[in-house]
């Protein structure tokens, strides 16, 4: 059963360099190709909200043609992964994090692109959880979703951890998940110490 991970980004948030709108770090408004791209990033961003998602894949794509920018893969990245099209929203935002590997939010999906992949792969999605984790560590959804793939992996020590910080931070829904995996580690710890008492030799025997 895959945990229960939010929903992905479709924009950067406030520990992310703002790509739904502008361009990247190293970029110029001067390059006609950059323009162009953007131009029709925008209207590709415009078909998602509409959701028209195959609309704004097209755009998507047809911006990364023009020029490859991480903010173009970044939303080609949710266009895939929202039309169920997992291994390619993988392969995209890969692609985007190469060029902008400071990106939480690109992590932060691709995370849960491996979570929901056909094939998942929590080990990945934990290793972008954490980096996400690391650029941006008073971001409340990315302490969740690591919470979340931590129980799954049956880490509820950590996972605990990460959901208090989640709750902290302000996602209320985390309150339930503490209670359940407290009680997860309680029922394990008296189950540990009946195995242990069990497994002791009867003092009274002689």
């Amino acid at each position: 059963m895959s945990p229960q991970v939010a929903e992905v980004r479709k924009h950067a948030t406030t520990c992310d360099p703002g790509w739904a709108t502008s361009t990247t770090p190293y970029s110029t408004s001067a390059d006609p190709a950059e323009l162009e791209a953007n131009k029709i990033l925008a209207e590709g961003t415009q078909k998602l909200e509409d959701g028209d998602l195959q609309g704004a894949k097209e755009l998507y794509g047809r911006s990364v043609e023009i020029k490859r920018q991480a903010s173009s893969l970044f939303n080609l990245g949710v266009a895939h992964y929202h039309l169920r099209e997992y291994d390619a929203a993988i392969e995209v935002w890969k692609e985007a994090i190469a060029l902008q590997p400071d990106s939480a939010d690109a992590h932060t999906n691709l995370a849960s692109a491996y979570i929901i992949s056909p094939t998942p792969r929590p080990d990945l999605a934990l290793h972008h959880l954490h980096v996400a984790t690391s650029l941006c560590p008073e971001d409340p959804e990315i302490a969740f979703n690591l919470a979340a793939v931590l129980e799954a992996c049956g880490r509820l020590e950590e996972a605990l951890e990460h959901y208090k910080r989640s709750n902290e931070y302000g996602v209320e829904r985390a309150a339930m998940h503490i209670r359940n995996v407290s009680a997860k580690i309680l029922g394990q710890r008296m189950k540990d110490a009946q195995e242990q008492s069990g497994s002791k030799p009867d003092q009274g025997s002689s």
